[in-house]
């Protein structure tokens, strides 16, 4: 079985260490991160995503930071990018080995390409994943932000391999929905679908206004969806109330009962805490219907 599918949660690290997107050391640093590392898992979230690309390494070694000071030693998925200089399957290798460097472990639990970006083909990446896989390098495989089509070509090649496809990472939430018909059939085929920007980039806190949207990426980019806002985060704060948690566990609960494995990001441990509120309570059917008919 895969071992995603005994994760119903985990925590993204996309903004450990990023000063330019997230602000890190701009309202919090390290000692929140650790905060937000260790609440995670005493809350019993016991996933972390990072990647070399975050924080340009910062994120993996603050990682393993924490772990080496709490003795923890969590599920590790990292990334390899395809930046367009690396042009061989030696690259995601030693890209690999750097990622443990930083970590601090032998092998990670997940290893996944970042990108299908060109030049190198797509097939190239998967046999180097494969290779990585065979060394021992990665105790599973997997892609993020496929098309269909690239997916089915990223499994050939490893089913030749012998080696699973475990994962595929996508952006998916109650805002951005295109991958949520594909989830049963990938459940079957044993690929875990795991959500980032689960929480739409902190859209669906309820701690945003639509109405005086933030200034930059995050604003630009939802920009075209915030009329869908408009209309999903009354009934998403109703059923937060009724259950007595966050908007935002509510968001992450509608993933988790779909079958997707969400990792949302958390900078300190009051973040952490409100996202592990998922963990404590389920949907209906009726109310998994009515947020589907509000996004």
């Amino acid at each position: 079985m895969n071992p995603l599918f005994s994760h119903p949660m985990g925590v993204g690290t996309w903004a450990w260490g990023d000063r330019l997107f997230w602000g890190y050391g701009r309202g919090y640093g390290e000692g929140e991160l650790e905060g937000a590392f260790r609440a995670s898992l005493e809350a019993g979230v016991r996933l972390f995503d990072t990647a070399e690309f975050y924080g340009f390494g910062l994120a993996e070694r603050l990682l393993g930071r924490f772990m080496a000071r709490s003795g923890e030693r969590p599920y590790l998925v990292t990334k390899f990018f395809p930046y367009p200089w690396r042009l061989s399957r030696k690259s995601l290798l030693l890209a690999l080995k750097g990622s443990l460097g930083r970590l601090g472990v032998e092998a990670v639990d997940l290893y996944l390409l970042h990108w299908p970006w060109p030049p190198v083909p797509l097939r190239v990446w998967a046999e180097a994943l494969a290779e990585a896989y065979e060394r021992g390098l990665a105790r599973g495989v997997g892609a993020c932000n496929l098309a269909l089509g690239q997916l089915g070509e990223v499994k050939e090649v490893l089913d030749r391999h012998r080696v699973p496809l475990l994962a595929l990472q996508v952006e998916y939430s109650l805002l951005k929905r295109d991958w949520e018909p594909h989830l049963p059939a990938l459940r079957r085929e044993g690929i875990a679908l795991m959500a980032y920007s689960p929480l739409a980039m902190g859209w669906l806190t309820g701690k945003l206004d639509p109405k005086r949207p933030p200034k930059g990426y995050r604003g630009a980019k939802y920009r075209p969806l915030l009329a869908q806002v408009e209309r999903l985060l009354p009934p998403l704060r109703a059923l937060a109330e009724a259950k007595g948690v966050s908007p935002a566990a509510v968001a992450l609960r509608y993933l988790m009962e779909k079958g997707a494995l969400p990792i949302p990001g958390a900078k300190n441990a009051a973040q952490a805490r409100l996202n592990a509120e998922a963990l404590r309570f389920r949907l209906t059917p009726k109310e998994v219907a009515l947020l589907q008919a509000a996004s």
